[in-house]
Order: C-alpha cells, then sequence, then structure tokens
C-alpha cells in the first residue's frame, strides 16, 4: 500500500525521515492546566465529555490555538476500553476514576464483553473525525489507548493504586487467568487503535502508566508478550501509521520496551535519551522527555529545561520533544506556552 498522507512533522520525526526542526506536543495539553477546559467541567461530567464529539474536539482543539504544538491528540479516556468491556465506570471527585465492579475471578473474566468499538465507542470515532477536519492539513490527530497491562490494572484494582496488591496477586497466584484475561484485553484495544486509524489518526500512542511498577523479569513475563500482541495485530492492520509507546518509569525497563516494536518510544525524565542509541540501537525514534514539574518553576529554568532536552539527543532525526508525564493541573499556563515556542527555537535544524 502506498502512504498517501501529508507530510508532517510529527510523522517525518516518528519514521525517522529528515525535518527541518523537532516537533513538539505533550501529553495532557488538553486539560485543567486551562481555563477555558475548567469552564467546560464546570458544566458536564468528565465522561459525558468524553462522550460528546463536539465538546471532545472543542476541549482538544484548545491547545492547538494556544499553543500551537504540532500535533491534536483527541480528548478521550484510557478506561473508554475498559467500560466497554463491561467495568461499571464512574470518575468520583477527589479520587479519579472508580471500576465498580473489580475483575477479580474467573467468572469475571469469563463474563468480559468483547465490543466492538464502532458499536461501543460511536462519540469517539465521529470526535475524530471532526478533528481531522478542523486541523488538517495543518498538523495530525492522534488517537491513543492503555497498553494490556495498565488497562488490566485499573480493571483489577477497581482504579488507582499505590501498590498494585490486587494485580500482582492475580499475577503470581493465578498465572494462567492473568494471562488469559490480557488476551481478551489486548485483542479489543487492537481494534480499539484500528477503530481511530480508520476514522482519521495518523499516529497512535500506547499509555502503559503502570509498568514501571514491575521488576524487568515481571515486565517480561506479564506485560511484553501482550504489548507486542496489539502493535503487531495493530501494524497488521494499519501498516501505515506510526506507533508510540509511553511506558512510565521505565528506565530500568528500557531494553525490554524496544522489543515491544513501537515505531517510537516515549520515554519519561529518568531515561538519559542521549542512551538510548546505544542500549537499544539507532533505528528507534524517541519522544520526551521534560520532567513536567519543571514548569512550575521559573521561565528560565524551563527554557534551559528545553535546551537541555535537545542537545541530549545528539541526532536531527528521530526525537518528538514532549514531557516525561502528562502536564499537571496547576501547571502555569505561560510556561506552557514559552516551552512550545523554545522547542520551536532551539530545535531548529
Amino acid at each position: 500500500m502506498t502512504d498517501t498522507s501529508p507530510s508532517f512533522l510529527l510523522l517525518d520525526a516518528a519514521r525517522g525521515l529528515p525535518v527541518s526542526r523537532t516537533p513538539v506536543w505533550l501529553m495532557r495539553q488538553a486539560g485543567r492546566y486551562m481555563p477555558e477546559f475548567r469552564a467546560i467541567r464546570q458544566k458536564v461530567d468528565f465522561l459525558t465529555l468524553c462522550n460528546t464529539p463536539e465538546l471532545a474536539v472543542e476541549v482538544s482543539m484548545q491547545p492547538i490555538d494556544q499553543l500551537n504544538v504540532d500535533g491534536a491528540i483527541i480528548f478521550s479516556d484510557l478506561l473508554i476500553p475498559a467500560q466497554a468491556m463491561g467495568g461499571d465506570l464512574e470518575y468520583v471527585k477527589g479520587e479519579g476514576p472508580v471500576i465498580h465492579n473489580p475483575v477479580r475471578t474467573e467468572a469475571d473474566v469469563k463474563n468480559l464483553r468483547a465490543p466492538h468499538p464502532q458499536e461501543a465507542s460511536p462519540a469517539l470515532g465521529e470526535a475524530i473525525a471532526l478533528l481531522v477536519k478542523a486541523v488538517e492539513p495543518r498538523i495530525p490527530v492522534l488517537g491513543f489507548t492503555g497498553a494490556p497491562w495498565t488497562t488490566a490494572a485499573y480493571m483489577i484494582e477497581g482504579g488507582g493504586s499505590s501498590h498494585y496488591r490486587y494485580i500482582k496477586t492475580m499475577m503470581y497466584h493465578e498465572p494462567a487467568l492473568f494471562d488469559r484475561l490480557l488476551e481478551h484485553i489486548s485483542g479489543v484495544l487492537i481494534q480499539y487503535l484500528d477503530y481511530q486509524a480508520r476514522s482519521g489518526a495518523r499516529l497512535v500512542q500506547i499509555f502503559d502508566t503502570w509498568a514501571g511498577a514491575l521488576s524487568l523479569a515481571d515486565y517480561r513475563r506479564f506485560a511484553l508478550p501482550t504489548t507486542q500482541r496489539v502493535i503487531q495485530g495493530f501494524k497488521a492492520l494499519q501498516p501505515d501509521v506510526p506507533l508510540i509507546l509511553y511506558v512510565n518509569n521505565s528506565n530500568h525497563l528500557l531494553e525490554a520496551t524496544a522489543e515491544a516494536g513501537a515505531d517510537v518510544l516515549s520515554l519519561d525524565w529518568r531515561v538519559p535519551l542521549g542512551e538510548v542509541p546505544t542500549r537499544v540501537g539507532a533505528e528507534v525514534s524517541v519522544q520526551g522527555n521534560l520532567d513536567p514539574c519543571l514548569l512550575f518553576g521559573p521561565a528560565s529554568g524551563v527554557e534551559q529545561g528545553v535546551k537541555d532536552v535537545l542537545a541530549s539527543w545528539k541526532s536531527p532525526t528521530r526525537h518528538i520533544f514532549n514531557l516525561g508525564h502528562g502536564i499537571l493541573p496547576e501547571t502555569p499556563v505561560e510556561n506552557v506556552k514559552r516551552l512550545v515556542e523554545w522547542v520551536k527555537e532551539y530545535g531548529q535544524h
């Protein structure tokens, strides 16, 4: 198949092609740090925002209009697939996502649905199509999903966790059941990513936000195989769509994450970018990796941080500038705007 997509900095960097400057977008670039986002959230709950295409596009556009970033990630939520599989999902103020029927038994796993994403999440495809119309051919749209392990963690824990007691209990005491659960989840996620690409997403990102809680041995045993399955399955359906893999707190896992087969490794600030080619080879692109807390400091510190990240990646290709995690809720908007300006200024090639 011939790739007929427009030329975008973000896609070229992901593919290792020459670029005139380092492209930049930011995880959680649409979020609570923006007053305009907070104003909308005062009117509707979080899931209504995700499931109303016009509102999802409106908040997705806020950072495009204000920051002038090089990619528009659709506003949605990692747990939409978990909800589609049967999760009783609620966002509780001050607590975050809660799944009221966690998956902890063989019966729970058997009862999971295998939803068709277009039927289970029609608003997502509609929102992506609307966003594509709004931003192309200027910039591309990104889709995303959680990785199988992180999705399973939410489904088993019933929400956020500090110790991952329930998921690790299933891993260690019922590994065959755990494997069946992740196989089911990974099949759903392949279709979910394909649905986003068919709706118009030019790139996709897999978020494995919690996999850094695993040892290297446990990551290889319990997380990597189904991450590989998702990537291979998606690539079979969408060979022209670059895929980014983000694993938070992954310095000890870097070599293993590179085996997943993603086009781009998105790294947190604990991973020195300059070490990546030596550790995993020069044929993978990278994304990252400024500490988002640096944005709470003075503008001069943000400027120096941008320079340091750009300098740490010594090649003029294969780098997408991003944070090492999502923008935090009370981040000063002005510092975020300046960050994007400085990446564009100092990232010229």
